[in-house]
């Protein structure tokens, strides 16, 4: 691979917000689980991947700050739930506020951080409280028994229920044929 060359993002499901996008940063691969946020490198994909990379570096305190905010985030979204664990997304959120003022051009909000390594995870958090507001509900996990990926639900009634149709929903929608033609 030449210097300039940018690694080919290996993710089943990219462009989702970016709390579900971090929830997808583990995933199974044919069986085998791969979690993004492990090395330096792939750390470095999803910093870029998600406009990050020209503020944060991909260090181990970024990483720490990005699995401690996945794993948060994965057990509210899983139905976890209890003031010990809202206490803990709060702590997250504790690192960051949001600066709001009067520019030339009108409003402006500027997030500002306590240490750069808290950007990208705080971000997430806060847009996980987004989707609180705008759409409860709609982060969902994929119904696949081996598939561990989430996805948002943009469906119209909302019944979405797997990551992707062609993948798992295929996989499921041919097991159950094949045992009914098994009978």
């Amino acid at each position: 691979m030449t210097e300039d060359a940018v690694p080919q993002d290996p993710r089943p499901l990219p462009d989702e917000p970016l709390v579900v996008d971090l929830l997808n940063t583990r995933w199974n691969n044919g069986g085998n689980p791969r979690d993004l946020l492990a090395s330096s490198d792939d750390l470095a994909l999803w910093l870029r991947a998600n406009g990050f990379a020209d503020r944060v570096p991909a260090d181990a305190a970024t990483r720490d700050a990005l699995i401690q905010t996945r794993e948060v985030i994965k057990r509210l979204v899983d139905g976890e739930d209890g003031p010990e664990l809202r206490a803990e997304l709060n702590s997250v959120l504790a690192h960051g506020s949001i600066r709001r003022s009067l520019a030339a051009d009108g409003p402006a909000e500027r997030v500002e951080v306590d240490a750069p390594a808290w950007l990208p995870a705080w971000s997430a958090a806060a847009d996980y409280l987004r989707m609180l507001v705008e759409a409860p509900g709609r982060i969902r996990s994929c119904a696949h028994p081996s598939c561990i990926l989430y996805f948002y639900d943009t469906s119209k009634n909302g019944t979405r229920r797997w990551h992707s149709m062609a993948t798992c929903g295929n996989r499921a929608k041919a097991s159950r044929h094949y045992a009914r033609a098994k009978v």
